[in-house]
């Protein structure tokens, strides 16, 4: 995650607190004004007025964020069509190569080996038989051009192909009426998102990207696109795939970053 983005924030301090409060929940507070919970920025003496909280307080401080950063993500769920697809581009538009974005640098990605790679399936799933790359190539492919959105600020259009992850949750047939997928990744990242995303139309398991197998840096051989999120909601180089009641988190959502995260 890039410090750049760190570094920027419409929060203004009352006077008089502690700077400390303000960067310990910096997360927090620009995951509510990406979503412009408070329209015109927050400020400790505007979370002083809406909830009595102490701002002296640190604990009350990010007690009162966290409340906030919850129900926007409850907002963002109910308000979320299933149905609606995210817009669609030419080919003549699509980037190539992708944007590499992970929490380290290139140099330090560690390609994984498609021979002995395997998709583990676990949770509420009748068939938890673990995939090779080979069984998921031979599913129907999918294809969309669609906005890659970080939350960063930057953006691309590219080519994602791959299996319809509402098709591949029917084959091992996993229970559609759970509340998240789960995901875990060769390198130390997790992720999870809803079902209802889980199910949407171009949510797919990607294995190409541009029509040529999804690079080493990118992601390969299995990575997550979902058209409506965050690309920090998208875990590249996945292990397993957990279907639950449980909620899973993520690697930046237990770092306070929002769970929902939707466009």
């Amino acid at each position: 995650m890039s410090k750049r983005f760190l570094s920027h924030s419409l929060f203004r301090p009352a006077s008089g607190i502690d700077q400390s409060t303000l960067v310990e929940n910096k997360p927090l507070i620009q995951s509510l004004e990406r979503r412009l919970f408070l329209r015109q920025g927050l400020s400790l003496g505007a979370l002083t007025l809406l909830t009595g909280c102490d701002i002296s307080n640190k604990e009350s401080v990010q007690g009162v964020l966290k409340g906030f950063s919850q129900w926007n993500d409850r907002v963002q769920a109910w308000l979320f069509d299933p149905t609606k697809l995210a817009p669609t581009f030419s080919e003549a538009q699509v980037v190539k190569p992708p944007r590499f974005n992970a929490y380290y640098s290139v140099d330090e990605v560690k390609p994984v080996d498609p021979a002995t790679w395997k998709l583990k399936v676990g949770g509420l799933a009748k068939d938890k038989r673990p995939w090779t790359l080979d069984r998921i190539n031979s599913l129907p492919k999918v294809s969309q051009i669609t906005r890659h959105v970080c939350v960063e600020g930057w953006d691309y259009i590219g080519k994602w192909s791959g299996v319809s992850l509402r098709r591949f949750l029917e084959t091992i047939e996993a229970d559609l009426s759970a509340k998240y997928v789960a995901f875990k990744c060769a390198d130390d990242y997790s992720g999870s998102i809803d079902m209802a995303s889980a199910l949407h139309p171009q949510t797919q398991l990607t294995t190409h990207y541009a029509d040529e197998p999804i690079g080493d840096a990118y992601g390969f051989p299995l990575r997550l696109r979902v058209a409506t999120k965050l690309g920090f909601k998208m875990p590249k180089w996945i292990t397993s795939i957990e279907v639950t009641n449980d909620y899973p988190g993520g690697y930046w959502e237990d770092r306070d970053y929002n769970w929902f995260s939707g466009l």
